[in-house]
C-alpha cells in the first residue's frame, strides 16, 4: 500500500561556482529521471531539483529529504561524498542514491568502491530512469524505517549494499528503447527556475548511446552500444520552448550527443535549429561533439548550422597502434580530417581533441599527430591529458599493469569549495602522466607543445601568418615547434614559460589525500581563491597572454615566424613587405582586447595588400595579388556592441584570469577582434 505522505526527493547534480561556474549547463539529467519518477508516481512524492552546493546544504540541514539522488561524475564526486555524509548526520533514515558513468567497471572495483565510500546506499549505474523509479516503489511500500526495508534485498537497475555491507544486484543495467517515455523536463517545466540563472545554458540531447568502444571512455562499454533516440517531433517543442524561455544574456546551447551529425535524422534537427535560430536569434553558438564516422551526413548537418556550431574532431591519437590499443580501430581518422575544408567554407574553426599519455603513446608518436593534424590545418588542436575514469575498461588493474601507467593526481580546476561548517571541499582526478612507452619529463615538454599550439593556432589573431607559411610551403608546424626549442628568448616569455611549466608541475600529486590536506589549510585555500593554484593551465595561461604579454607574444611569434621563412626562402623585397603586411595585421586585431580605454586606443598601420580580402579568399590565390594600388592607413577599430558584449562576458564569469579564459572559450573569437577602418 503506498505511502498517503509525499516522499521528500532531492535529486542534485552539483557544480562548484566558488570563483566562477565550473558545470554550466542546466541539469539535464537529473530532470530526466526526476520527470520519470513524477510521471510514475505523481502526488504520491514531491521533487526538488539543486545545481548548487550551498542551496542543496541548506535544504539538508534545515529539511531533510527522505532520498537524496546524487549525480556522479568525476567532478562532482568529493562533495557528493561530503552532502551525503551531512544528511547521514541529519536523518539516519534517509536514503541515499547516487548515479551516473563514475563507477567502477569489474566487480572487484565495485567492492572497493562500496567500502571506500560507505556514504551511499544504492548506486545506478548507466541511465537512472528505470533503475531509481525502483528504488521509490520499493520506499512508497516501506511504512517505518524506509532505508532499513528498501536495503533489505536486490532492486533491479541498481547496486546496492546490505546492512552488514555487502554488494547485492540482479539486473543491474536497465535501459529504456523509447525515450519518449521519459516526459520532457523542459515542456514540463520542470527546468524552468534554471531559465533565471545567466550563466547556465541549455543542454539538449536528442539520443543516448554510443556504438564504439573506446576503452579510456565510461562510454564505450558493451551495455550502451545500442543508440536510442527522443522522437523530433518532441525534439521540435522542446528547441521552441528553450528558445522562447531562455535569457537574453545566455547565447549559448550544449548538444550532449556523443556523435552528433552522424545519425541520418541529425540532419532534420538542424533544420529544426537553424529555423528557431532564424526566429528568435538563439543558440548564437552550439557546442557538440562531431560523429566519428558518416562524414558526408556530418558535412550536410555543418552547412544547415553554418558559422553558429562549434565541432569537435575527436581524433585522439593518429597513431595506428594506438588506436588499436584504446580499441578505436573502427574509427575513420581520415573521415574526420576530411571535414575541415567544408567547416572552413562555412566560416568556422576546426578543432580537433587528442589525449596525452594514451597506452602505447611516445613523444614522437604524438609529436606526430600534433604535425599531421596541423598539416590538415586543423586550427584549434586540443590536448587532453589521459584521466583514469571509473568505468572505463583503461582504469582496470589488468589495463594499468599491462601499460604501466604512471599516474598522479590534480585539483580539478575551480572546483572546490568551504561549507557552512568550514570544511573544505576539492575535486580530484586522476591523470596519466607516464607510461612505458612516455616519461614524465616528455609529459611536461609536451603539455608545453600543446600551450603553444593552441595559443597560436585558435585565436584568429595569426591566420594571417600561418596562411603566409602556408602559401610559401613552408611547414607550419615548425612555427609550433620552432617556439617550444628557442633559447634565446624575451624576459616576458620567459615568465610566461616557466609559469606554466611550475604550475605543470605543481599542480601533480602522489596522492588525492595528500592534495586534499594540503588545500584544507586555510593558507593553502587562499591560494585557489586567489586563483594562485587549481587552474586550468593552459586556458589560464592563454588569458594571461591576452589580459596581460599580448604585444610581447606577438613579437615572439612574429620573430619566430620571420626567422622560420628566412630559412626555408629566399627573402627579396617584395616577401619582406607582405611579411610586413600580415604581422602588423596580427598587431592590429590583438590589440588591447581587454583594457577598459580599448574603444578609444585604436592602432594605425599602412599596408600595402588587402590582406582581410586575401584571407577571405577561398581560391587561396597568393598575397601579391591583392596589392593596393597605393599604400593605405587603416585603423583597428572596437564597437560599442562588441565592447559591451565582453564588458557583459566580464561581469558574468569574472574579471580575472579565470574568468578570462571562461570568456574565450564562451564568445566566438571573432567577436573579440578589432575591425579595420580605412584611415581618413
Amino acid at each position: 500500500m503506498l505511502s498517503k505522505i509525499p516522499l521528500k526527493i532531492y535529486f542534485a547534480d552539483l557544480t562548484y561556482n566558488t570563483v566562477s561556474v565550473v558545470n554550466d549547463v542546466f541539469p539535464l539529467n537529473i530532470g530526466y529521471v526526476a520527470s520519470y519518477t513524477l510521471d510514475k508516481f505523481g502526488d504520491s512524492v514531491d521533487v526538488s531539483l539543486f545545481k548548487y552546493i550551498n542551496e542543496l546544504e541548506d535544504a539538508i540541514r534545515t529539511n531533510p529529504p527522505d532520498i537524496l539522488a546524487l549525480s556522479h561524475y568525476t567532478w562532482n564526486h568529493r562533495i557528493d561524498v561530503e552532502l551525503s555524509r551531512i544528511l547521514r548526520q541529519t536523518n539516519l533514515n534517509s536514503l541515499i542514491v547516487w548515479g551516473g558513468p563514475d563507477f567502477p567497471a569489474d566487480i572487484p572495483s565495485q567492492e572497493k568502491f562500496l567500502k571506500k565510500y560507505p556514504e551511499f546506499d544504492i548506486y545506478v549505474p548507466i541511465e537512472g530512469e528505470m533503475g531509481f523509479a525502483n528504488i521509490v516503489e520499493e520506499a512508497l511500500n516501506s511504512k517505518d524505517s524506509l532505508r532499513k526495508n528498501v536495503l533489505t534485498k536486490p532492486i533491479d537497475g541498481c547496486i546496492s549494499r546490505t546492512s552488514n555491507g555487502q554488494l547485492q544486484y540482479s539486473n543491474p543495467v536497465m535501459r529504456l528503447k523509447n525515450l519518449d517515455d521519459i516526459p520532457s523536463p523542459y515542456l514540463s517545466g520542470l527546468l524552468d527556475k534554471f531559465f533565471q540563472v545567466p550563466e547556465l545554458s541549455p543542454m539538449f540531447q536528442t539520443n543516448r548511446g554510443c556504438p564504439f568502444a573506446c576503452s579510456y571512455c565510461v562510454d564505450g562499454s558493451d551495455n550502451v552500444r545500442k543508440v536510442n533516440q527522443f522522437s523530433t517531433e518532441r525534439l521540435s517543442e522542446e528547441l521552441e520552448y528553450i528558445a522562447k524561455n531562455v535569457s537574453k544574456e545566455t547565447t549559448s546551447m550544449y548538444i550532449s550527443d556523443l556523435n552528433f551529425g552522424m545519425i541520418p535524422r541529425d540532419l532534420e534537427i538542424c533544420e529544426k535549429i537553424a529555423a528557431i535560430q532564424k526566429k528568435y536569434d538563439y543558440p548564437l553558438t552550439i557546442q557538440a561533439t562531431t560523429g566519428k564516422n558518416n562524414k558526408e551526413r556530418i558535412i550536410k548537418a555543418i552547412k544547415q548550422l553554418s558559422s553558429s556550431i562549434r565541432l569537435f574532431m575527436s581524433v585522439q591519437s593518429l597513431n595506428q597502434d594506438v588506436l588499436q590499443n584504446i580499441k578505436r580501430s573502427n574509427i575513420s581518422t581520415d573521415q574526420m580530417l576530411a571535414l575541415a575544408p567544408v567547416i572552413k567554407e562555412q566560416g568556422l574553426r576546426t578543432y580537433a581533441e587528442v589525449i596525452l599519455g594514451l597506452p602505447g603513446e611516445s613523444y614522437q608518436s604524438h609529436v606526430d599527430t600534433i604535425h599531421d593534424l596541423v598539416s590538415a590545418k586543423m586550427e584549434g588542436i586540443i590536448v587532453y591529458s589521459c584521466l583514469m575514469l571509473h568505468g572505463s575498461e583503461l582504469n582496470t588493474p589488468s589495463q594499468r599493469q599491462k601499460w604501466e601507467l604512471k599516474t598522479k593526481y590534480r585539483l580539478l580546476h575551480k572546483a572546490f569549495t568551504k561549507l557552512s561548517d568550514g570544511k573544505v571541499v576539492t575535486e580530484v582526478e586522476e591523470v596519466v602522466v607516464g607510461s612505458n612507452t612516455m616519461s614524465f619529463n616528455e609529459y611536461v615538454e609536451l603539455r608545453k607543445l600543446a600551450f603553444i599550439t593552441w595559443t597560436v593556432g585558435v585565436g584568429y589573431f595569426y591566420d594571417s601568418i600561418i596562411r603566409f607559411l602556408q602559401q610559401k610551403n613552408v611547414d607550419v608546424f615548425n612555427l609550433y615547434h620552432n617556439a617550444l626549442k628557442k633559447s634565446d628568448l624575451p624576459d616576458e616569455i620567459v615568465k610566461i614559460f616557466q609559469s606554466f611549466e611550475n604550475h605543470t608541475k605543481d599542480e601533480l600529486w602522489d596522492s588525492s589525500e595528500e592534495l586534499r590536506n594540503h588545500y584544507e589549510r586555510d593558507e593553502n585555500y587562499d591560494k585557489l581563491l586567489n586563483l594562485e593554484d587549481g587552474i586550468n593551465v593552459v586556458l589560464t595561461h592563454h588569458a594571461l597572454i591576452i589580459s596581460k604579454y599580448m604585444k610581447q607574444w606577438n613579437e615572439f611569434i612574429i620573430s619566430t615566424a620571420y626567422e622560420l621563412i628566412s630559412q626555408n626562402i629566399k627573402l627579396d623585397i617584395e616577401t619582406e613587405k607582405q611579411f610586413q603586411d600580415v604581422a602588423n595585421y596580427c598587431r592590429g586585431l590583438s590589440f588591447n582586447i581587454l583594457g577598459a580605454d580599448r574603444l578609444n586606443t585604436n592602432p594605425v598601420y599602412e599596408f600595402n595588400y588587402d590582406v582581410e580580402k586575401w584571407l577571405s579568399d577561398n581560391n587561396d590565390s597568393p598575397l601579391s595579388s591583392f596589392e593596393l594600388n597605393t599604400p593605405q592607413d587603416f585603423t583597428f577599430c572596437y564597437s560599442h556592441d562588441q565592447t559591451n558584449l565582453i564588458d557583459t562576458s566580464l561581469n558574468k564569469f569574472g574579471d580575472n584570469l579565470i574568468g578570462i579564459a571562461r570568456l574565450l572559450s564562451d564568445i566566438p573569437i571573432p567577436i573579440l577582434l578589432r575591425k579595420l577602418e580605412k584611415s581618413d
